[in-house]
């Protein structure tokens, strides 16, 4: 057989010519064994390669990390954001936007110049903007940064500035907080590139003063120094493990120029900046001015939100933030303060409302839990008092179903539970009434 296969002539693989038609067969032994290529072949093939070539702009075709991404749109997220989130209808609208700029833009810079658009524009490269988040403490900061991560698909992290230090110090280093993102990117350097970070408690790391200290501030201006150029964009070293750096550790380098970072922190003290900014302060015999400011003082403590929403950056300035890095968070969003009508509203309204928990803690013990509209005004009220916002709701119900989780699992059969103002008061025990 293999003399026989040796007195066929050859002939070219892709046109099948044969040798005696044309002379000039190439042949490739060391690859393919018994395969030749006649030349015209071999010109036509170096052509469609040339073309391709020439049609991406002579780059190797990669597959980016954003193919098969669903980019929302700004009233998509607003909607999600809507099923957990009561009220902030302002900070809802900046971070739906922000989001789906900083995808689009994404976008735009993988796939190179869009043919939609004039000359002019295509060639123009976008710019990310970082967002920063005020609000007092049980507004939703937190919150909607969770909701966000659950409905994006893409890496997302939220981690705490309070922990953060200088490099050399007890504490994290500032890179670290990228670590998060690797870890729930799956270890994909490249999707971690193009996630979301959410940096809560900044105002934790205000320098202790406007005026520059002898001592060293570790945990405050230090951090905010670190900051710049990850926020802005830069090729960061992280440690695989966390923990400290080592010289003879082999690092991470993740590229930060891509990377949303929303920033956010309770800021408390804030609206008494901006007050002193604001105020007028009248010298001598003003017409009625000692009432007029006593009005307005009255009128500014019961809308902190309001002045958070007029705050200037010369404000979080005197506040503790360095100018550097109140630069690299270009976007504002203030949220307000939540009211008793609110926070009525968050006990019963969202998709994992308190309410809702515990009626289906209960209903796993066969007891159906019932809370009257009277009741739940009453824990709102008490939850305004204390000034913890959304937040203190929880500390409520807690103390409030002490008695009833602590009896409900030793009763057999079905019962029922109602919830009164009197219960909520204090003024009468909450009972399970057998159905």
């Amino acid at each position: 057989m293999a003399k026989s296969r040796d007195k066929q002539p050859p002939v070219c693989g892709f046109c099948g010519e044969s040798a005696k038609e044309r002379k000039d067969l190439f042949f490739i032994p060391s690859m393919y064994e018994g395969l030749s290529i006649c030349s015209d072949c071999l010109c036509k093939g170096h052509e469609i390669v040339s073309e391709v070539r020439a049609q991406n702009g002579g780059k190797k075709e990669t597959s980016s990390p954003l193919n098969g991404l669903h980019v929302p749109t700004p009233e998509e997220i607003k909607e999600e954001l809507d099923r957990f989130v009561i009220g902030q209808e302002q900070a809802k609208k900046v971070l739906s936007v922000a989001v789906h700029n900083h995808y689009s833009r994404l976008k735009a810079k993988f796939s190179g110049k869009d043919d939609t658009l004039p000359p002019e524009l295509s060639a123009v490269e976008l710019d990310k903007s970082n967002v920063l988040l005020l609000g007092p403490t049980g507004s939703g900061k937190t919150l909607l940064a969770q909701t966000l991560a659950k409905m994006l698909d893409v890496p997302f992290a939220i981690t705490d500035a309070t922990t953060l230090t200088e490099a050399g110090y007890v504490g994290e280093d500032v890179e670290n907080i990228l670590l998060r993102l690797y870890q729930a990117s799956g270890n994909d350097i490249e999707r971690t590139q193009i996630g979301i970070i959410y940096i809560d408690e900044l105002d934790k790391i205000s320098r202790k003063g406007e005026n520059a200290s002898i001592t060293r501030d570790v945990s405050g201006e230090g951090v905010q120094q670190a900051l710049l150029k990850i926020l802005e964009g830069t090729v960061a070293n992280v440690p695989p493990q966390g923990g400290r750096k080592h010289p003879n550790q082999e690092f991470l380098h993740i590229d930060t120029s891509n990377i949303l970072f929303i920033c956010g922190g309770a800021f408390v003290g804030l609206d008494k900046v901006v007050k002193r900014r604001r105020g007028r302060r009248v010298l001598g015999f003003g017409d009625n001015a000692p009432e007029k400011n006593a009005a307005a003082e009255v009128a500014e403590e019961e809308n902190i939100g309001r002045l958070f929403s007029e705050c200037e950056p010369e404000d979080l300035v005197h506040f503790g933030l360095i100018p550097e890095l109140i630069g690299r968070l270009p976007v504002f969003a203030a949220l307000e303060p939540l009211d008793k009508k609110a926070l009525i509203r968050v006990l019963q309204e969202p998709k994992n409302a308190l309410v809702k928990q515990y009626r289906r803690l209960l209903a796993m013990e066969d007891v159906d839990l019932q809370f009257s509209p009277d009741a739940l005004e009453e824990l709102a009220g008490k939850a305004v008092q204390r000034g913890t916002g959304a937040r203190g709701l929880r500390a409520l119900m807690e103390k409030l179903m002490l008695d009833i989780m602590f009896a409900a699992p030793s009763r057999k059969g079905k019962s029922r539970c109602i919830i009164t103002a009197e219960v909520v008061r204090g003024d009468a025990e909450p009972k399970l009434e057998r159905i």
